[in-house]
């Protein structure tokens, strides 16, 4: 599916992740947000390895969004170097892509 992209966006707490998937959703920017709580994720910061509890956001949107995407996390969000990750679909169901197309994101 050419131009469809799946975004993965990680936060701190419920609050920013509710606040980030509500804009980019009224804004049209995403079809979709969904927000998927207690994550465990373990990574490298600072030369160190870090653990914490995040706030997953994910879901579907089109490659002519992405830098849109990205330009308004990095206004909303509180990490100093918020993740925000974009991958191609490979296919998604013609039911949901009509669905989207009706939400004028697509």
């Amino acid at each position: 599916m050419k131009g469809i992209k799946f975004f993965y966006i990680t936060c701190p707490k419920k609050k920013e992740a509710h606040k980030i998937a509500s804009f980019l959703v009224k804004k049209k920017l995403v079809a979709c947000a969904n927000i998927i709580n207690n994550v465990d994720s373990v990574f490298t910061w600072k030369g160190k390895v870090a653990k914490a509890k995040e706030i997953l956001i994910i879901g579907k949107t089109m490659n002519k969004n992405v830098q849109k995407i990205i330009q308004n996390v990095k206004k909303l969000h509180s990490y100093e170097v918020p993740c925000v990750i974009f991958l191609s679909l490979i296919h998604i169901s013609e039911p949901t892509r009509q669905a989207e197309i009706s939400y004028a994101v697509f």
